[in-house]
């Protein structure tokens, strides 16, 4: 249960957050992490301690990236609860600061995303094609509106709201700019939020049809290493496509095929050692 003391507090934050032109996505996301800690401590937000804030947060089961984010969200909020003197110092400095982990591709094998596909009822599936297809975050798709959608002289293409605000242009298939078309007017995925779905209920969608332990982000990853494939290696194209600010992040998303790694060894060598033979030794070596 939240308390009268919360429930207030974290209204304000939040009023103060929207002042400061934070995205509404990140307002609500920042929002439920306030919430869940309130319904785990048994004090007010400003009698929390440090001693307080480190057993919460250490008794949670989190990724490395969901507690970077949980911390920044708890900086902010003592933050500005300091600067409107609710409080004289911050619990949070208390907490260790989390290192950003370098992940690694793990793209959904191509047959059980068809599978998963045929487990979808044409809503779910239409999410999980704009995550395969054209490489979008469960929070981008949430909000996917038909006055993003936008013709030229060589197809279909979607205006995407991705994080921070940022906005970029994906090239959609002939099929996905067809059935986006076909949904008529307003949002692709009504709901109750702002009238769309929220991207947690984006994701749980998915999980109900992806294989155990896939999610929808990973169908990203997937589009990601196609993409990287596809464009000869030019990152800089990729980085595009899936809106990173960083090529590094891209390079984390994007797995190298096998099979063009050693495709790559076995003609370095060619044009290197075979460069030097005499047509006999070519000969034999082509035999060997």
């Amino acid at each position: 249960m939240i308390t009268a003391p919360w429930i207030q507090a974290i209204d304000q934050f939040c009023i103060a957050q929207r002042s400061a032109g934070l995205r509404e996505t990140s307002i609500r996301a920042r929002r439920e992490h306030l919430q869940h800690l309130a319904r785990r401590v048994d004090v007010g937000p400003w009698e929390v301690t440090k001693h307080i804030l480190v057993q919460y947060t250490g008794s949670q089961s989190w990724m490395p990236e969901t507690r970077r984010g949980r911390r920044s969200t708890f900086a902010e909020f003592w933050k500005w609860g300091k600067r409107f003197g609710y409080v004289d110092r911050s619990p949070v400095k208390a907490l260790p600061k989390v290192k950003a982990t370098k992940g690694k591709a793990r793209p959904i094998p191509e047959p059980l995303y068809r599978q998963s596909l045929a487990r979808a009822d044409d809503r779910t599936g239409l999410m999980l094609r704009l995550a395969h297809d054209a490489g979008m975050r469960r929070g981008e798709i949430a909000v996917v509106h038909s006055r993003d959608l936008a013709e030229d002289l060589l197809g279909w293409s979607l205006l995407v709201h991705g994080k921070g605000g940022k906005l970029r242009v994906v090239p959609l298939t002939r099929r996905l700019a067809l059935d986006l078309r076909a949904l008529g007017e307003g949002y692709a995925f009504p709901g109750a939020i702002d009238g769309h779905l929220s991207a947690r209920r984006v994701g749980e969608l998915a999980i109900d049809v992806l294989p155990d332990g896939w999610t929808i982000h990973k169908l990203r990853h997937s589009f990601g290493t196609r993409a990287l494939k596809e464009s000869g290696g030019n990152v800089l194209i990729v980085q595009e496509l899936m809106g990173h600010a960083s090529a590094d992040t891209t390079r984390i998303y994007t797995e190298i095929d096998p099979d063009d790694v050693r495709a790559v060894v076995d003609s370095a060598y060619d044009k290197s050692v075979n460069a030097g033979l005499t047509p006999k030794l070519r000969l034999l070596e082509g035999v060997a």
